[in-house]
């Protein structure tokens, strides 16, 4: 079987890349800008970095900001009605996960209607027109949704998110820049940071990984675990390296896929709000353990790029405790929580349950029952 690498056309990488965005506009002819950003980023003005530089060229937009933190079906159907009577003909996508999935999901409805049902979408639709064009400009080092071909909606009215994969969401182009990411407060440069760091092991233990996506999880692993406490400290080379680091996770797992640690987090953020990166470093560690013994010997490069030493004159027992213990300890360094006090005992059925249908379950490496999910979910009560 033929293994498929997606990929942008196009990024930019570095401090004052958002200068780019208007001479891509330009050069593509494009004429009105609709810009998906969350009311937190209009707020403190990092949106307002962008769309100084598109006035600063003439270039016409309008804002969306209709964006919750997990967007909703919603948020994405306001955004299709919205980005219709606008007469924009692209979208820049600036923020986290949540308006990139919301910019992917409008663009994908846009240029295909007949999937305006929303939740047609989950899985991989078959779509047959790329998104209207995106230009991606994240303000978090976490989700790398700037080069990925997934998005993840909320059905509130089903307390569930649904994952959708689909190669005609992705960025034409991804404006990578750190100075886009030093607002962000320490708590959710820890989170976001998580998740990046969850996308790269994930995706290196991935039933689907292989030598290309190897290359690209074990530099994000190693990058990440350098990076991160210098990021919540919000240094310039902490920023930088996060940066670069979340991207080249992005770059691997969006072409393999995940694991169970992404469908639990995914189900707890449905049903308790939970912070996506919160929820995936809860649960990172302790899928980690139960997959061990799936894992061959990848835990000892887990281990080595995240800096333990002598990993090769370790037994696989004692490689893959290190590389357990070097996640739990740069967890417990950026302050996330180990326990989520909301959890109750009757809500685990739905959960396992939930997460055992979630679209990132079966690339788990080792295969996880309802069962088995409901045991993981206990371990953070």
């Amino acid at each position: 079987m033929a293994n498929r690498i997606n990929l942008n056309g196009t990024s930019y990488h570095g401090a004052g890349a958002i200068a780019e965005i208007a001479n891509e506009a330009k050069t593509r002819g494009y004429k009105k800008a609709f810009v998906c950003s969350d009311p937190d980023l209009i707020k403190f003005q990092v949106t307002s970095k962008v769309t100084d530089i598109l006035e600063q060229n003439g270039l016409a937009y309008e804002i969306y900001s209709d964006i919750k933190a997990n967007p909703t079906i919603q948020n994405v159907q306001n955004g299709v009605a919205a980005f219709k009577k606008s007469e924009a003909d692209y979208i820049i996508a600036i923020g986290g996960g949540s308006s990139m999935d919301t910019a992917k999901a409008i663009g994908i409805i846009i240029a295909n209607p007949e999937f305006e049902d929303v939740r047609s979408l989950e899985g991989t639709a078959a779509t047959k027109k790329p998104c209207v064009p995106i230009i991606a400009v994240p303000t978090t080092a976490g989700t790398a949704a700037e080069v990925t071909i997934n998005y993840v909606i909320t059905d509130v009215e089903r307390k569930r998110k649904f994952v959708c994969v689909d190669p005609h969401d992705m960025p034409i182009i991804a404006v990578v820049d750190p100075e886009m990411m030093s607002s962000m407060p320490k708590g959710l440069t820890a989170s976001t940071g998580m998740d990046a760091l969850t996308h790269a092991i994930e995706g290196y233990t991935t039933k689907a990984a292989w030598e290309m996506t190897d290359m690209f999880h074990l530099k994000a692993i190693e990058l990440i675990s350098k990076s991160l406490r210098g990021a919540v400290d919000n240094t310039k080379e902490g920023r930088e390296g996060m940066a670069l680091g979340q991207y080249i996770a992005g770059m691997g797992f969006s072409n393999v896929g995940l694991g169970i640690a992404h469908s639990m987090a995914h189900t707890l953020g449905a049903v308790y709000d939970t912070p996506h990166g919160v929820a995936c470093a809860m649960m990172l560690p302790i899928v980690m353990e139960y997959n061990q013994e799936c894992t061959g010997e990848k835990y000892r490069e887990i281990a080595r790029a995240m800096g333990v030493k002598d990993v090769d004159s370790m037994t696989q027992e004692a490689y893959r405790k290190a590389a357990i213990d070097a996640v739990k300890k740069l967890s417990e360094d950026v302050g996330i929580p180990t326990k989520l006090e909301a959890i109750k005992e009757e809500d685990l059925q739905f959960l396992a349950e939930s997460a055992y249908a979630d679209a990132c379950a079966p690339g788990n490496p080792k295969d996880a029952s309802v069962e088995d999910l409901k045991e993981l979910f206990r371990k953070i009560m």
